[in-house]
């Protein structure tokens, strides 16, 4: 039986009109990953449910033609005449103002289910303004990319950011309306949240396994197993290696033109699930843009096994000991959630195993909020 997503399950199965009535107007936080089993964006089912009145989009835009961390503006949609709000950049104010004066808020965006992709403190955000606002915030869910597994560290909450914002694990283990049950639970949002859950979906699940087309998310998540891998590999974004931007391999290559590639590969202790193998490659942009760069390459052989956080802690730490000209940046804390890994006697191993309590009690915590 195939996955239906949350989107679809509401045009099957309508809000009673006494919970939200069909004269609401409404808003849509949403991108070109809200579409239905067919093809079509979510937003019609919206539109032929209630007054759709404006959307709001995340980072990358409502079309997803926004590069990384580029500012969104705010405009009117050529295809619907609807206004699209900015939530991610300096017209967040002005989104979350607009926000507030609806009946209603839905949310329709894939997520990945990994900590450092934005979508899911949108969503949180938004929820924020629905609750102070007082009106109902709906999440039509979606089946993760990578399966529901929780994994690698626990962010700690001095290091904060939209990168990582509350205290859940690198691979989070929840869709992303799980999510939305835990942080309004936990973190106290308290809005008035209903999700909408998927039909058909086991939380085992990688989205390439649900019947459902894909669509990347964003333009450097091209594949599932890509979007595994940068569990791992988002770290990188924190460093001087190139993470693989400008290459046809994002978050599946890294490298720089002083990496001593084969030597850390030789150190490297055996990777289930994976295979990576010494690549040179030259990014046409962001880091290390037109240079030749000595990289590694990475391929996914067996996602049950994979553990792509702790390959990369491994990786990171012996690229550091083995290149004087590796260096993290500020931005690392904010991802990694943690300074441990620029202690000058860091030791992966014993870091890595420490993990374990704490990754435990988060999977423990996690379970009353799921759906599946």
């Amino acid at each position: 039986m195939s996955v239906l997503p949350g989107a679809e399950v509401l045009l099957r199965d309508p809000i009673p009109e006494t919970v939200l009535p069909h004269s609401a107007r409404v808003g849509m936080i949403t991108n070109q990953s809200g579409l239905l089993s067919d093809g079509r964006p979510s937003y019609e089912v919206l539109r032929a449910q209630y007054d759709l009145a404006a959307f709001f989009s995340p980072e990358h835009g409502m079309r997803g033609d926004v590069l990384a961390g580029d500012d969104v503006p705010d405009y009117i949609d050529e295809i619907t005449g609807l206004p699209v709000y900015s939530t991610y950049g300096p017209g967040q104010e002005a989104a979350q103002k607009a926000m507030a004066k609806l009946d209603a808020l839905f949310f329709d965006i894939q997520d990945i289910g990994s900590r450092y992709y934005t979508y899911q403190y949108t969503m949180a955000e938004s929820m924020e303004v629905a609750a102070k606002a007082g009106i109902p915030f709906i999440v039509l869910d979606r089946p993760p990319m990578i399966g529901c597994v929780a994994e690698g560290n626990i962010l700690d909450t001095a290091y904060a950011s939209f990168v990582g914002k509350y205290a859940t694990a690198a691979r989070t283990g929840l869709t992303i309306g799980e999510f939305a049950r835990y942080v309004n639970a936990v973190e106290g949002i308290g809005c008035k949240l209903t999700v909408i859950p998927c039909s058909g979906l086991d939380r085992s699940m990688y989205y390439d396994e649900t019947g459902l087309a894909f669509l990347a998310p964003s333009s450097c998540i091209p594949t599932v197993d890509c979007a595994l891998a940068y569990v791992g590999t988002c770290l990188l974004e924190g460093t001087n290696l190139s993470e693989g931007r400008g290459t046809p391999m994002p978050f599946t290559w890294f490298g720089a033109p002083w990496l001593r590639a084969e030597e850390a590969l030789r150190t490297l202790p055996p990777v289930a699930g994976c295979t990576l193998s010494p690549l040179d490659m030259t990014p046409t942009s962001s880091k290390h843009k037109g240079t030749l760069c000595h990289g590694i390459a990475l391929t996914v052989t067996d996602r049950a096994s994979f553990a792509p956080f702790a390959m990369m802690v491994r990786l990171l730490a012996i690229i550091r000991r083995q290149n004087k000209e590796f260096a993290f940046s500020e931005f690392f804390l904010k991802l990694f959630g943690s300074n441990a890994m620029l202690a000058d006697d860091f030791d992966e191993e014993a870091y890595l195993a420490a993990l374990e309590a704490p990754l435990a009690a988060y999977r423990e915590a996690i379970k009353p909020y799921y759906l599946y």
